[in-house]
């Protein structure tokens, strides 16, 4: 008997849709690297050695910016629409590449506070609250997953698998653990963002790419969870359906 022998056929057809999400979230990245002629692995390459360098270190003091100003804002600021997310982080985008590297970094934080705050939001969607300390974990959690320019089903799907309760020594671990991740994500979109003349379009157009796949992988991490607690279903067996499904869609 097979995995999906198991999975009654409307948690299946929830999975495929998970699927589908899950295969939308990287394929706007396929067209930033063409507008920009460039392969993924090739542009940190364009980045100073010193940049390079500070990398992971600026990643992770913006994520800890991200997550004190997203905590904050919840309160003042409601929840937006995805495509609203989307268009703000795309203008910022546009402003960050205008200016070259110095003006990228600065809006690096930025982006990462509208990227935390669209993740909240779409847990919020599927019933969970965002102020829960192991929900706010899984907000953080989807940053792992490999980035709209990887070509990695293998490293978009391991983020599923993780599961930390979150207290005060485990949001320094956790940080710790996404932001090399995270640094190597958005170190392509700073040397994209420094590419001459398509600064400001490719800063536009990385955003737009980054936006959409991060507010995918969101709805794919918390529409699996959420079937978890809806079927009853064991989260491995259904990570699993959904790594079957997404080689198939």
């Amino acid at each position: 008997m097979t995995g999906t022998d198991l999975v009654p056929l409307d948690t299946q057809a929830a999975i495929t849709t998970l699927a589908r999400r899950h295969k939308a979230a990287g394929g706007v990245g396929l067209q930033v690297l063409n507008m920009i002629g460039g392969r993924a692995e090739n542009l940190l390459e364009r980045l100073p050695d010193a940049v390079k360098m500070g990398l992971e270190g600026a990643t992770e003091r913006a994520l800890r910016v991200a997550l004190t100003a997203a905590k904050q804002s919840r309160g003042v600021v409601p929840d937006q629409k995805g495509w609203l997310n989307t268009a703000l982080t795309t203008a910022m985008g546009a402003v960050g590449g205008a200016g070259g590297l110095p003006t990228a970094l600065a809006e690096l934080p930025v982006t990462t506070t509208v990227l935390l705050r669209a993740i909240q939001g779409i847990a919020a969607e599927y019933g969970f609250d965002p102020n829960d300390p192991d929900v706010l974990t899984d907000c953080l959690t989807v940053f792992a997953s490999a980035g709209p320019l990887a070509d990695d089903d293998g490293a978009n799907m391991a983020f599923l698998s993780t599961r930390v309760t979150l207290n005060g020594a485990a949001v320094h671990g956790i940080l710790k653990s996404v932001a090399p991740r995270l640094a190597t994500v958005l170190g392509q979109k700073l040397a994209a963002q420094t590419v001459p003349i398509l600064g400001a379009a490719a800063g536009a157009a990385t955003n737009y790419a980054y936006t959409s796949y991060y507010q995918e992988m969101a709805h794919v991490h918390f529409g699996l969870r959420r079937l978890a607690v809806d079927s009853g279903m064991s989260e491995t067996l259904l990570v699993e359906e959904l790594r079957r499904a997404v080689k198939s869609v």
